[in-house]
């Protein structure tokens, strides 16, 4: 179907809203994991870190979805353990998640005891320490891509669509990635929630690496549920702290 078929298609209407939603909701992850990131690094670098590593997430997303046959292929099991079949997504996937696992716990171990410098994953070089997030950035993204672009076709054949939605996508990462960031670094609590939230994350995509499929409304529903916990919970103390005369 060509360009102008599919603008006059409802169903490619209903199929990129769809899919628009879906990238934005599975790119919510990723936007925790670099508003983290990015605020261990310098003020003045913070921005420019967020900017590059979404742009060249962007590019390598477009990129991927240009080898999307190849990318499908990946679902196809290469190796047995024990009786379980796992594919090249299933070893991405594991591998991103023991990632994520590890980055959380230290960033943990580091909020709980920030005494221990040591343990602190961030070089003393500002340039190493860009570099470094970029590269996490650009990593991480790369999990989430695979497993986004083989669920996108499995909703629609149209690469298109899935063009348009992984733009989107994008752009709203873009626009939100600094106020979520700023927002994350002025209420401490929160920096823990989210911890707590990419920890889970990780865990969920061994899980599906190991061939147990874990429903994301799940997940999702989970988050969302300790995000207004976490709301109210700074709502009270803003009250107390009012009520107290700011003391």
């Amino acid at each position: 179907m060509d360009i102008m078929g599919l603008i006059q298609d409802p169903a490619a209407w209903v199929a990129l809203i769809t899919l628009v939603v879906m990238e934005v909701v599975l790119g919510i992850d990723n936007l925790i994991f670099i508003s983290i990131l990015t605020n261990k690094l310098p003020s003045e670098h913070r921005d420019r870190a967020r900017k590059i590593g979404i742009g060249l997430a962007l590019i390598m997303r477009l990129a991927l979805l240009g080898t999307v046959a190849w990318i499908v292929q990946l679902t196809q099991p290469v190796f047995e353990i024990f009786g379980q079949d796992f594919s090249w997504k299933d070893v991405i996937l594991i591998g991103g998640g023991l990632f994520l696992v590890w980055k959380a716990t230290k960033e943990i171990h580091h909020n709980v005891d920030p005494q221990e410098q040591g343990e602190d994953f961030i070089a003393k070089s500002t340039t190493t320490t860009f570099a470094s997030a970029i590269g996490q950035i650009l990593l991480l993204d790369l999990v989430f891509s695979i497993d986004s672009i083989i669920t996108a076709v499995g909703m629609t054949p149209h690469l298109p669509i899935m063009f348009v939605a992984v733009i989107a996508a994008v752009t709203v990462m873009l626009v939100a990635a600094s106020p979520l960031a700023n927002f994350i670094e002025k209420n401490p609590s929160i920096v823990m929630l989210a911890l707590a939230f990419l920890l889970m994350i990780g865990t969920t995509l061994i899980a599906e690496g190991m061939g147990v499929h874990v429903p994301k409304g799940y997940i999702y529903a989970a988050m969302a549920f300790s995000a207004l916990v976490e709301v109210l919970n700074m709502m009270a103390r803003n009250r107390r702290k009012k009520a107290s005369g700011g003391h």
